[in-house]
């Protein structure tokens, strides 16, 4: 399983081995970034792993141009909060 697939379902052992290994913490796939695949999943476990680690927050997906954006969709208050903790900027604007 790749980094990417781990993340998608949750995995955190999986994920943190291949942190472990150096894999890209911001590598992309369907949703854009890892963490966006995270907050689709509604994976907070794996979320606040990938935040601890140094996943870049403010980092632009594909459907939703911020994390941030994603878990308000999505209605994850605690993702939300997590975001906002590790500083998820409000006010970013967004490339087109």
């Amino acid at each position: 399983m790749d980094f990417y697939g781990a993340v998608t379902a949750g995995h955190e052992v999986k994920v943190r081995q291949l942190l472990d290994q150096g894999v890209d913490i911001n590598a992309g796939g369907e949703f854009g970034p890892a963490l966006y695949a995270a907050i689709a999943h509604g994976h907070t476990h794996i979320v606040e792993l990938l935040l601890e680690k140094g996943a870049d927050v403010n980092a632009q997906g594909i459907r939703f141009k911020t994390a941030l954006q994603a878990a308000v969709f999505r209605g994850n208050t605690e993702i939300v909060q997590l975001l906002l903790e590790k500083g998820a900027d409000i006010n970013i604007q967004l490339l087109s």
